[in-house]
Order: structure tokens, then C-alpha cells, then sequence
């Protein structure tokens, strides 16, 4: 399905799994909002097949999953599987927090893309969801 360029580009934001750290996510939801972006925050807690669901439900062009646990590796395979039952793997993902670096390979190979960690500028984020939206 091809994205209607005269939408805003529609965020999932997604707190997956038990971490509770959600400042990093809570300020790039307030920058994609001021680039005019719309963003819908899954809240933390939630499982992959929430994020599977809210993608569909909400008519997303990209899921965004953050972790401070070092778990995104899991994180990304499960919500990918989700993702898979709804036939929305077509969906990009792009992922930020702790990150441990022996997962940068595994991440990319499986199409999760920016791998951000702490103290990446907000305008090469912004500048990566576009681009990836725009595929």
C-alpha cells in the first residue's frame, strides 16, 4: 500500500517489555510532533502484538520501538513476528535507546533501521524516519 504524500507521517511509538525508562521516547514523540509528524504512543508495557495492532488500527507508515534494557534484539524479533500475522511487515522499524552494539549487525539484517543511541542529534532521527518513510 503506498503512502498518501499529503498525510502527515504516522507514528507508532512503542514502549515494548518491562522498561520503564521513557524520557528518550516521551521527548522524540514531542520532535516528530513539531515536524509535523503525528505520533501515537503505545505507553510502556506494551506487548508486540499491541504494536502489531495499533500499526494496523492507526494506518502507520513506521513503527518506532525504544529500550534502555539492552533487549531490543528481542524486542525487535517479537514485534516483527506480530507484525507478520497482520501482513504489516512491510512496515519499517526504527529503533533507539541502549542498543548493545553485538546487535547493530542482527538489527539492520532483519530491516530495523537508525539503531539510535543516547545523544543523537533529534534532526539526523527526524531526517532518517523521513527517508525511510519515503522508501
Amino acid at each position: 500500500m503506498e503512502r498518501n504524500s499529503d498525510r502527515k507521517i504516522r507514528i507508532i511509538m512503542a514502549k515494548v517489555g518491562v522498561d520503564i525508562h521513557e524520557r528518550g521516547a516521551l521527548t522524540l514523540m514531542q520532535v516528530f510532533k513539531d515536524e509535523g509528524m503525528e505520533v501515537i504512543y503505545t505507553g510502556r508495557y506494551a506487548t508486540p502484538e499491541q504494536v502489531a495492532k495499533a500499526t494496523v488500527e492507526e494506518g502507520a507508515d513506521l513503527v518506532a520501538l525504544s529500550d534502555s534494557t539492552g533487549s531490543m534484539l528481542i524486542i525487535a524479533k517479537q514485534v516483527i513476528e506480530a507484525l507478520k500475522k497482520y501482513d504489516m511487515d512491510h512496515i519499517p522499524i526504527v529503533a533507539g535507546g541502549l542498543i548493545p552494539k553485538e546487535s547493530l549487525a542482527e538489527l539492520e539484517a532483519l530491516g530495523v533501521t537508525g539503531n539510535f543511541g543516547p545523544g543523537t542529534p533529534f534532526d539526523t532521527i527526524v531526517d532518517h524516519v523521513r527517508s525511510v518513510v519515503s522508501k
